[in-house]
């Protein structure tokens, strides 16, 4: 596991998300934890901009997910904050996005346990004063973060 990151601001967390793009492979499922306000759709921005997207990248939490079509990526964006059965992704689709090809960010990711598959790298995210504290826990063998 890798050292926390402090971040002061929401430019800096979204920095955060685009230098981590960079770690980031065809397939991988990154789960977004942390609580309401926390910074998980800031993340989820900062990692779109970091594979070069350029449009508005708001929080899908009412239409439960986005789909990016990028040049080089694939990447789903869902909200599952308003999900209150995990059998509910099958309703959404969810399935399709396991193709090995599509990265998966996933907020909420609690509200569909038992369904969803083992993430490749979890995103803490934790207020720290004005700031947050950003950790990272990738999946034994699976995200070098280095």
């Amino acid at each position: 596991m890798s050292e926390p990151i402090v971040t002061g601001s929401e430019p800096e967390l979204e920095a955060v998300g685009s230098a981590l793009a960079k770690s980031l492979s065809f397939g991988d499922i990154i789960f977004l934890e942390g609580e309401l306000g926390a910074g998980k759709t800031t993340v989820s921005r900062g990692i779109l901009r970091g594979f070069g997207y350029r449009g508005i990248a708001a929080s899908p939490t009412y239409t439960l997910l986005e789909l990016y079509e990028l040049t080089a990526h694939r990447v789903v964006h869902l909200d599952l904050y308003r999900i209150t059965a995990a059998i509910d992704l099958e309703g959404i689709g969810f399935r399709d996005y396991l193709d090995g090809q599509t990265i998966c960010l996933i907020e909420w990711p609690e509200n569909g346990a038992g369904f969803l598959p083992a993430p490749t790298l979890r995103i803490i995210l934790e207020y720290a004063g004005v700031g947050r504290t950003v950790r990272f826990e990738p999946s034994i063998g699976r995200l070098n973060l280095s």
